[in-house]
């Protein structure tokens, strides 16, 4: 399963889109804390209204937690950055990927880029910084779908 990675979210209102996007989407959800905000239930509840119900969150206590944990299930890190190497639309994305977005005010430390399978970018008009954290995670998780066949209409259900 595509996994989106949260890099120690600062904004909860980014984080909630964020999850609703994933339970709409099924993808699952790593958290690396410590986050800017209280992550507990409660509070992701605040900002994920009914669809954490819908969605697989873990919280992985740091970075070294989910490296552990990564390392472990023989999953790639792909990095989304404004330092990225590469277009996200030209990354050959796999099914099982860990796509990870970054803090909203610093993105994430040299040691993360380091160990990175990859770093892909959205690119952007010259002069602007960056896209919404959430917008780019949508951008992304949404070629990583595509190319893995993850919009394919489920063949249970009639087609709309």
């Amino acid at each position: 399963m595509l996994r989106l990675v949260l890099y120690q979210p600062d904004i909860p209102q980014n984080t909630g889109t964020m999850l609703r996007m994933a339970a709409c989407l099924g993808l699952a959800v790593e958290i690396v804390e410590p986050a800017g905000f209280d992550v507990s239930d409660r509070h992701l509840r605040r900002s994920g209204l009914d669809y954490l119900d819908h969605v697989a969150i873990t919280r992985h206590r740091s970075f070294s937690a989910f490296e552990a944990w990564r390392a472990e299930a023989g999953l790639r890190l792909v990095l989304a950055t404004t330092a990225g190497a590469l277009p996200h639309t030209a990354f050959g994305f796999r099914p099982d990927d860990c796509i990870m977005v970054g803090r909203e005010s610093a993105g994430v430390p040299d040691a993360v880029h380091a160990v990175s399978d990859a770093r892909v970018v959205v690119p952007i008009r010259p002069g602007l910084r960056s896209l919404n954290v959430a917008v780019a995670a949508a951008m992304i998780t949404g070629e990583a779908l595509r190319q893995t066949g993850g919009f394919e209409a489920d063949p249970g259900k009639p087609a709309r």
